[in-house]
């Protein structure tokens, strides 16, 4: 498994071994000893899977009393997937990262808790699974526009799908005081 960093602290992009032969493949898409030895969670809680269409936008997404650390990687179809760091005082705050994940590549992405998350399908139809280091809880999550001119992600789409949820998301400028806070030395890894 090969672990790489990336411009936001935490934001970790892993590349599991994949053993090929005229038979396809095998990879071992999570094991927690392995995960535990690259400084990575070893310890989730709740697996996701969504599927859906090309140009369906999902996010972003932030859990606020109960932040969530999520590993996505793709089964089906590819996708843009971004991560934004949402902890105000952070030396990173407002920026964001993207990582093409598909299903040749077996790309994961580590996105850790106090950062927003979400993908836009590029491919015909994607199947996106993510773990999560704590759980989904009703009414404590919320959507900040995917267009946010004060993030301004270079999304692959310019007229997505959303949901009512994500169409209705409120700009970060209106929410900065329900955002975790920052604390220096944690690199990332944690909100508080």
């Amino acid at each position: 498994m090969k672990v790489q960093t990336t411009k936001l602290p935490g934001v970790l992009i892993v590349d599991p071994v994949v053993h090929r032969d005229p038979r396809g493949f095998f990879v071992e898409r999570y094991q927690s000893k392995t995960y535990s030895e690259h400084a990575l969670p070893h310890e989730f809680v709740q697996d996701n899977h969504s599927r859906s269409v090309k140009g369906t936008l999902r996010g972003l997404h932030l859990q606020l009393s109960q932040p969530q650390g999520k590993l996505v990687y793709v089964l089906e179809g590819s996708i843009f997937d971004v991560a934004v760091d949402m902890r105000v005082g952070s030396p990173s705050f407002g920026q964001w990262v993207g990582v093409e994940l598909t299903s040749e590549n077996f790309r994961q992405l580590y996105i850790p808790p106090g950062f927003a998350h979400g993908f836009c399908v590029t491919s015909d139809r994607a199947d996106v699974l993510y773990k999560c280091t704590n759980y989904y809880l009703p009414g404590d999550e919320i959507t900040i526009p995917w267009n946010d001119p004060n993030i301004a992600i270079q999304w692959p789409v310019s007229n997505p799908l959303l949901s009512q949820k994500d169409a209705n998301a409120i700009q970060l400028q209106h929410i900065l005081s329900w955002l975790p806070k920052y604390k220096a030395g944690e690199h990332g890894v944690h909100a508080v």
